[in-house]
């Protein structure tokens, strides 16, 4: 059996929120193309800013199950596929991770995301 996969690669902004939308927009595309499989670039919801050190950049971070990974959750049940998304998770305060994160079609919402 052959599985089509695709990979998300895209200009970002400072805006998460637009970035988040224009990734999904990308993972749509690539679902109507026959993809089953996809997955985003690097920390697509901002600005890739892991070349410096800059304590500014921990407010970039997002809990999980959080916003996006409720928004890649829904997509994914919606187009029957498995997205591996990369986010800035922050766990707690002071701790923070660049996470990969996995929503399959089975995931319809954050309240489905099982707990860390």
């Amino acid at each position: 059996m052959k599985t089509r996969i695709a990979l998300i690669q895209m200009s970002c902004t400072a805006d998460p929120a637009e970035n988040l939308a224009k990734c999904i927009g990308l993972i749509e595309e690539a679902a109507a193309a026959g993809a089953k499989i996809i997955s985003t670039q690097e920390l697509f919801t901002s600005l890739y800013f892991c070349q410096r050190e800059d304590h500014e950049f921990f407010k970039l971070a997002e809990p999980i199950p959080g916003p996006s990974t409720e928004a890649l959750c829904k997509v994914a049940a919606r187009h029957q596929v498995v997205i591996v998304g990369s986010l800035f998770e922050k766990r707690t305060e002071g701790l923070y991770h660049n996470t990969a994160v996995v929503c399959d079609a089975a995931l319809k919402a954050s309240g489905d995301i099982p707990p860390r």
